[in-house]
This record gives C-alpha cells, sequence and structure tokens, in this order.
C-alpha cells in the first residue's frame, strides 16, 4: 500500500461573445484556480525479477476496480481482478490498483496525476502502458481512454460502458472488451455499442461474451493467461 498527496489546479473561463450592446444579455467572464488535495491510496505490484536499477524498463498495467471496493480499507481492491491474481500468476508487468473514495465516481482528472505520478516514479515503459477496469471500473477505463487516449497502448474494459460517438479519440487503439451475456447490473448492449462503434472506427477489437455469465464476468477474465500474453503484444502507436 502506498500513499500520495496530488495537488490539482486548474483554471476555469466562462465567456459569451458577440453580444448586442442593446441586448439585457451582456458578456461577462469568470475565471478561477481551483486546487485541490488528493489523499489516494493504491495497490502496487512488482514483476518477478524487478530491480530498478537494472535500467529496464517495464509494461504496466493500470486497473480500476468496481463500486463494491470503495472507500479506505486497501485490501478490497485485492478482491477482484490482477491484483487478486497477479502474484498467484507471477504476472510481468508492475501493476497498480487505485483505490476510490466512498460514494464517488472515478474522477479522470485525479487518475490522470496519479498515472502520471506513477510513470515519474517507476522505470515504465510508456509505449506499454495498458488500461483495464470492472463494472464501474469499466466505464471509467473507457473514460480515461477516451480523454486521454495518448497514454495507453491498449484498454481492457469489463461489463463497462461509454460513449460510443467519441471512439474516433482513441485513433486505432486496440481494445478487448468483456461482458456476460446475462449481466443484470450492466446490460450488455453497453459494450456492444463501444464495439460497433470501434469497429466502425477501424479499432483491432476483440469481444469476448459468456454466454452464461451475469454480472462477473471479471473472474473468467482475469485468470486467463491469454489476456497477459496479448498485452504484451500491443505497443502504443
Amino acid at each position: 500500500m502506498k500513499r500520495k498527496i496530488l495537488i490539482l489546479c486548474s483554471c476555469i473561463v466562462l465567456m459569451s461573445i458577440g453580444m448586442d450592446a442593446q441586448d439585457l444579455q451582456s458578456p461577462k467572464k469568470f475565471t478561477k484556480t481551483l486546487c485541490r488535495d488528493v489523499d489516494m491510496n493504491y495497490l502496487r505490484y512488482l514483476p518477478p525479477g524487478f530491480d530498478e536499477s537494472s535500467g529496464e524498463i517495464y509494461p504496466i498495467i493500470l486497473f480500476l476496480h468496481g463500486s463494491g471496493e470503495r472507500g479506505n480499507d486497501i485490501e478490497l481492491v485485492k478482491k477482484h481482478g490482477p491484483p487478486k491474481i497477479a502474484q498467484e500468476m507471477k504476472l510481468p508487468f508492475i501493476i497498480v490498483s487505485p483505490q476510490c473514495p466512498a460514494d464517488s465516481w472515478w474522477d479522470i482528472e485525479i487518475l490522470r496525476e496519479f498515472l502520471e505520478d506513477i510513470i515519474a516514479t517507476y522505470p515504465v515503459d510508456t509505449n506499454r502502458i495498458y488500461l483495464t477496469g470492472l463494472s464501474m471500473g469499466g466505464f471509467g477505463a473507457w473514460e480515461f481512454a477516451l480523454i486521454y487516449p495518448h497514454y495507453f497502448a491498449a484498454i481492457v474494459p469489463v461489463c463497462g460502458g461509454g460513449n460510443p460517438n467519441r471512439v474516433e479519440r482513441l485513433g486505432k487503439m486496440p481494445a478487448w472488451v468483456f461482458h456476460g451475456a446475462k449481466d443484470d447490473v450492466v446490460p450488455i448492449s453497453k459494450s456492444e455499442e463501444m464495439v460497433n462503434a470501434l469497429k466502425k472506427n477501424g479499432n483491432p477489437v476483440e469481444f469476448t461474451v459468456y454466454p452464461d455469465a451475469g454480472h462477473d464476468s471479471w473472474t473468467e477474465t482475469y485468470s486467463n493467461p491469454i489476456l497477459y500474453k496479448w498485452l504484451l503484444e500491443q505497443k502504443r502507436q
């Protein structure tokens, strides 16, 4: 477990233009700098043989958990996904798994600052950064990739969803999408919309549907060694 404090600052400008001089509505501007202190726990996994002094750079997986693992008990993040199986499977990645605060949703600007900090702290191969998440984290993975696609070599959203009208922002980024056909929490149509949009955009996309699975489409996904082999084959274009 590791804790980082991040300070985020942003400048907001709202302005109206082109108003008639006699209009009761007149153009104004609002400008303010907003700063936040962010304190976030995360799990860090280092691959077997990791040696920071060797000069070697390592592929990295950023994993976003689901809504049930929110809070301040970092042990909850080990419940599903790569944090659960990484050590047993001896995965050859640095894996970072932040924890979303209770009663919150993934904040993409905080995640971006977190990822920047990870890149500055660890010997990361920046051409092999992979993003994955399940359920709430699946939605977060789609959103993070759509807003900041330049970070990622590939994405693996599990039972999530996003905005299919924005997939052109991903360029030709590869994606492997997973969903349970009987999911009654996040309808499979959410993934289908994104997959269809990616195909239309010309992205290399794999879509795995578990015909008998409900919302839990992550257990089989993350325990499959083929997924990690596929990830290692992907490099940022």
